[in-house]
């Protein structure tokens, strides 16, 4: 047992009534609860430390030798852009932008309904694959796009969508003009 003890202190004071001697009393403390508490607090901290890890998500990024070029070239007819706009509106359209203004056909989605159309985006890739008309190496590929206007959590539900339905190739990139104009038309 953990033990303070200090000595009794004797001698005159100055102001003392009487002459007789005072003397004060030992003091005795016990540190064992104290010690007790101690490795109670450091335990829990401990624990506690272990279990508030951080969840995160592994982003794979392409190797870069810096001799050859990347390879950005997407086939149309893997391709598929997800416009992620204000008031968590999520538009699809398949194929590449056409920067001369053709409009695509832009489909309104939610987060709970967009898993249906990568799967379905994902099987006619398959299906192109079969018959010859797309090259064995090629992936559906997403470009997820959000608006300034748009909710993080958006974002993050998209890349979550991603990862259940196993898509492989896909990029964040930004809203072109033309598609901030096709996202304004269809918000309204």
């Amino acid at each position: 047992m953990a033990q303070l003890e200090t000595s009794p202190r004797g001698g005159r004071h100055a102001i003392a009534p009487t002459k007789r001697k005072m003397t004060a009393a030992g003091i005795r403390i016990d540190f064992t609860p104290m010690v007790d508490l101690g490795f109670l607090l450091i335990t829990f901290f401990m624990l506690s430390a272990t279990l508030a890890k951080p969840k995160t998500m592994d982003v794979n990024m392409p190797y870069n030798d810096g001799l050859t070029p990347p390879s950005t070239a997407v086939a149309a007819s893997a391709a598929m852009t997800i416009v992620l706009g204000k008031n968590h509106g999520i538009y699809y359209y398949e194929g590449l932008t056409d920067e001369k203004g053709a409009n695509p056909l832009i489909v309104a989605s939610d987060v709970n309904s967009i898993r249906a159309a990568i799967i379905a985006k994902k099987q006619k890739v398959a299906m192109l694959m079969q018959t010859g008309d797309l090259c064995a190496k090629t992936h559906a590929t997403m470009f997820i796009k959000p608006d300034t206007t748009s909710a993080y959590a958006d974002l993050v539900a998209i890349l979550d969508e991603m990862n259940i339905n196993d898509i492989q190739v896909y990029t964040i990139a930004d809203i072109t003009p033309t598609e901030r104009k096709w996202l304004a038309m269809s918000e309204k």
